[in-house]
C-alpha cells in the first residue's frame, strides 16, 4: 500500500482524478477533467467547521468522521462501483488533508492504487497563477480589432474554421464584453474557473504559429484577464475589421436580440450610461425600446455611444493598432470562412513580404 503523496508532475500516471471537496467548492474551480465525489456536502461541511469553532475540534471530528465514511460508503455502491481491480485515482481535496487523505486509505484497503494529491487544489491553484504569469509571453498574438458589430466574433470562429488558431475569451469568460455583454443565462465562470480553462486552451497551442485574439479591455464582465496576456495583446499586430454601418446594426439586432425580450434588465443595462449620456438620452432610448424601435435605438447606441468610446480608448492601448491591416468583412454573409481564409492568405503574404525587405 503505496500511501505517498503524488506531486502535480504526475497526474498524467493516473486513470482517473476524483475530487472530494464540496459542490459548491467544484463549481468554483477544479482540476480539468476532475469527478465531483464529495466525502462532505455543502451543509455537512458547514455543520463540521461551525461545530468546530462553537463546539470543540474533537466533536468537529468525531462527527465529520461519520459522516465521511457514510458518503465514501455511498460512492463506493454507485459512483466507483464498476471501477476495476487496477484502477489508480488520484484523489484531492482543499489542501491535501483529511478529506482526500480518507478515500485514499479506503481505496487502497480495497486494492485500487489510489494517491492522494500532495497540496491538495490549493498546490494546484498556485500553478494556474504561475502558469498565467509566463505562459501568455510564449506567443505571438494577431489582434482584431474594431468597432462593436464589425463582427470580429464572428471573423475569430470563422478563423478557427479555417484552421488558424484561436483564443476566444468571451467565449471563456462568457459574456460578450461589452455594457450589453451578460449572455441570456446570466452566468459567468468563477475568476478561478476562467483562469483554469485560459491555462488549459494556452498549453493547447502551437508557440510556432501565431494566435488570433480579438481586441479586449482589462475586464470582460466580471473576470479579469492577466497582466501578462494584455502585455502580449497591447504589444500584438492588429488587423482592423471594417464593416458597413448597415451591416454592423443588423449583427448587432441578430447577437443582442435577446435583450428585447428582457426590457427590465435592458432599461438598467441603459440606465448605467446615465453619466455618459445623461437622464434625457436614456429616457429616450427607453422610449424606443418600449415602441420596439429596435434598429433605430442600435445605431444610436452605435453612433452616440459605442463608436466615440472605442475611438476614445482603442489607441490607447493597441500600440501597433495605427499600422494594422485593414480587411473589409461581410459578417452576415454565407462565406465567412472563405473571407477568414482570404484574410489568412493575405497576412502571410503580408509577412512574406516583410522578411524579403529585411532580408
Amino acid at each position: 500500500m503505496n500511501l505517498q503523496p503524488a506531486s502535480l508532475a504526475q497526474i498524467d500516471d493516473f486513470d482517473e482524478i476524483v475530487d472530494v471537496r464540496t459542490p459548491l467548492e467544484y463549481a468554483e474551480d477544479h482540476i480539468p477533467g476532475a469527478l465531483n465525489a464529495p466525502v462532505l456536502s455543502n451543509e455537512e461541511r458547514v455543520i463540521v467547521g461551525t461545530m468546530y469553532k462553537q463546539v470543540s475540534p474533537f466533536e468537529a471530528t468525531r462527527v465529520g468522521a461519520a459522516m465521511v465514511a457514510r458518503n465514501i460508503a455511498a460512492h463506493l455502491d454507485t459512483t466507483f462501483a464498476d471501477r476495476p481491480r487496477n484502477w489508480r485515482p488520484l484523489i484531492y481535496c482543499w489542501r491535501g488533508g483529511k478529506r482526500s487523505g480518507s478515500m485514499t486509505v479506503w481505496f487502497n484497503m480495497i486494492g485500487w492504487r489510489a494517491r492522494q494529491l500532495d497540496g491538495g487544489y490549493k498546490t494546484y491553484r498556485r500553478s494556474i497563477v504561475d502558469a498565467l504569469g509566463e505562459l501568455p509571453a510564449g506567443f505571438r498574438y494577431v489582434v482584431l480589432a474594431g468597432h462593436t458589430g464589425s463582427g470580429k466574433t464572428r471573423l475569430l470562429h470563422a478563423l478557427a474554421r479555417a484552421g488558424a488558431q484561436t483564443l476566444d475569451l468571451e467565449a471563456l469568460a462568457a459574456h460578450r464584453g461589452s455594457l450589453l455583454g451578460a449572455l441570456p443565462s446570466g452566468e459567468q465562470p468563477s475568476q478561478k474557473a476562467f483562469d483554469t480553462a485560459l491555462v488549459s486552451a494556452l498549453r493547447g497551442f502551437e508557440h510556432d504559429r501565431p494566435v488570433f485574439i480579438e481586441a479586449e479591455s482589462r475586464r470582460i464582465g466580471a473576470i479579469t484577464l492577466p497582466l501578462a496576456l494584455l502585455a502580449g495583446m497591447h504589444a500584438a499586430d492588429c488587423v482592423k475589421v471594417e464593416t458597413a454601418r448597415d451591416e454592423r446594426v443588423e449583427l448587432l439586432l441578430q447577437d443582442y436580440g435577446h435583450l428585447f425580450d428582457q426590457p427590465a434588465f435592458f432599461k438598467i443595462q441603459l440606465e448605467k450610461l446615465v453619466p455618459l449620456h445623461g437622464h434625457a438620452r436614456i429616457r429616450k432610448w427607453h422610449a424606443m425600446l418600449d415602441e420596439g424601435r429596435r434598429g433605430e435605438l442600435f445605431e444610436e447606441l452605435v453612433d452616440v455611444h459605442y463608436d466615440p468610446a472605442y475611438t476614445r480608448s482603442s489607441g490607447a492601448h493597441f500600440a501597433r493598432l495605427p499600422q494594422a491591416e485593414r480587411f473589409a468583412f461581410r459578417p452576415t454573409a454565407r462565406d465567412v470562412v472563405e473571407q477568414a481564409r482570404a484574410l489568412l492568405a493575405h497576412l502571410d503574404a503580408a509577412g512574406a513580404r516583410a522578411l524579403d525587405k529585411r532580408a
